[in-house]
């Protein structure tokens, strides 16, 4: 991937252009990325080795291969080489102890605005500090290297979390500079990715985005030779905003770009047939996310499923904003694709997938009056192998199958809140916490091991964190 560094004379251009005019905002070119956060800025990616992780329960996710009780797994440069019972290695493999543990693919978050990670647990009691303004206003005052930090503190507390792939939804696209921020923190931390290129916050309804520099982004960072652990999508907004929606998911129909999209959030919004108007003016396919979709009508449901598209779900985030409970049994039964997402921290607290799932798996069992209407096998699925998909990369990821990437987490049991191991996927729905998660490894790289993070400087990020958010604070005269 390409990353450009520009110098420091640069990036302050960049972060002036914050406090200028919103039409200079919009129209302003590439001012310059960020300067990293120090919790990251001296440490480089560990190298991609080779590993056996012997003698843990492998959760493979992959229907061929199923549960191995004192199962082994090998990784070599990146890829998975065989997952057995026994296998032959040979000397000078680097060996992971994961006896007693749990290894199983990468959980995969499928859409989250991680740059407003920095406002954690910010949405207030009253209207006018709820979500919304506080994205709002405060989105507004961030400069780039508010993005950058903000971002770095998502895919920290991810990888800590057992997340290895996650869908940066980015709505705060406000100059150039921000973007390029956004996307340098996510190849910082190693973390496998999907860039979605959104709206800047406080961006007219009737008004499009930025598409020149959307072009720019994609030419700049996602073409030619890459890593392979970024992806670029197209954060769209839908049928509620009639003066850019065609314009924008025309362009990225032409962009070759996959779209993700709000639609059918909830009752107080109307719009109840947004799927269905989708589905008329042929963006409905198999490579557009819709998210929440909690008031789709049983047309809508069925849209979904004849083209294949598929549904991300944030049970915390959809009941702290009261817009009402997750449609994941309706869906389900009529074959559509349910993946899990975290969505926002200013909201949900932290991005703890443990209990996204747990939190699925309850609600549904809790509407249908059916202690069995949903089980845990079927909940750590959304999370890895359809997660995968959902997000076009079940080919590469998503479960322990020879030939994918080598992206994987190994979860301890003799913890106290873990012992003693019983049915392996209950516990990791039900029982596991981010503080179990022992090893996690993405593209083959160690990221996460003894329980503690390899790149990040876990004390200088959370002082970066809390001087970004100072000053938004004051640039925003947010009390």
């Amino acid at each position: 991937m390409k990353i450009k560094k520009l110098p420091r004379r640069q990036f302050l251009q960049g972060t002036a252009a914050v406090l200028a005019t919103p039409a200079l905002l919009l129209s302003q070119r590439k001012a310059g990325a960020a300067t990293p956060s120090r919790a990251l800025s001296a440490r480089q990616l560990p190298l991609r080795g080779d590993y056996l992780l012997e003698g843990g329960y492998v959760i493979s996710m992959d229907e061929q291969i199923g549960d191995i009780a004192e199962g082994n797994v090998h990784v070599r440069n990146g890829k998975i080489l065989a997952v057995g019972k026994s296998l032959k290695v040979p000397a000078g493999v680097e060996r992971i102890n994961a006896r007693g543990a749990i290894v199983l693919p990468g959980l995969v978050e499928t859409h989250w605005h991680m740059w407003n990670t920095l406002l954690r647990s910010m949405a207030g009691r009253t209207k006018e500090k709820g979500y919304f303004p506080l994205s709002e206003v405060l989105g507004k005052a961030f400069l780039p290297s508010d993005m950058h930090v903000g971002v770095t503190l998502a895919a920290s507390e991810a990888l800590h979390s057992g997340i290895t792939t996650v869908h940066d939804w980015c709505h705060n696209t406000l100059t150039p500079a921000h973007v390029d921020s956004d996307i340098e923190a996510l190849r910082r931390s190693g973390i496998r990715a999907r860039f979605s290129y959104g709206y800047p916050q406080g961006l007219p309804r009737d008004q499009a985005i930025n598409l020149d520099d959307l072009r720019r982004v994609k030419g700049e960072h996602f073409s030619g030779a890459s890593d392979g652990l970024l992806t670029l999508g197209y954060a769209a907004r839908g049928t509620r905003y009639p003066g850019a929606y065609r314009k924008e998911w025309e362009f990225a129909r032409e962009m070759g770009l996959p779209i993700s999209v709000h639609a059918n959030i909830a009752r107080a919004f109307g719009n109840v047939d947004e799927i269905e108007v989708l589905a008329r003016d042929g963006f409905l396919d198999q490579n557009l996310q819709v998210i929440h979709a909690l008031t789709a009508p049983p047309a809508a449901i069925e849209a979904l499923a004849k083209a294949g598209a598929s549904v991300s779900l944030s049970p915390h985030t959809e009941m702290r904003m009261g817009f009402g409970l997750p449609q994941t049994g309706n869906f389900l039964a009529a074959g559509v694709r349910v993946t899990l997402s975290v969505d926002t921290t200013a909201l949900s607290g932290n991005a703890d997938m443990f209990t996204v799932m747990k939190a699925i798996e309850n609600v549904e069992n809790a509407q249908a009056e059916n202690e069995f209407k949903l089980d845990s096998r079927r909940v750590l699925q959304m999370a890895t192998i359809d997660g995968a998909r959902g997000l076009g990369l079940g080919d590469r990821i998503g479960s322990l199958t020879p030939g994918k990437q080598a992206d994987l987490i190994v979860i301890r049991t003799d913890e106290i809140n873990m012992a003693p191991l019983t049915d392996a996927a209950e516990l990791v729905v039900h029982a596991a916490n981010p503080s179990n998660v022992e090893v996690v490894m993405v593209d083959g790289r160690v990221l996460k091991r003894g329980g503690r993070l390899s790149l990040v400087d876990t004390a200088a990020l959370a002082k970066d964190a809390a001087a970004s958010l100072r000053g938004v604070k004051q640039r925003a005269n947010w009390g």
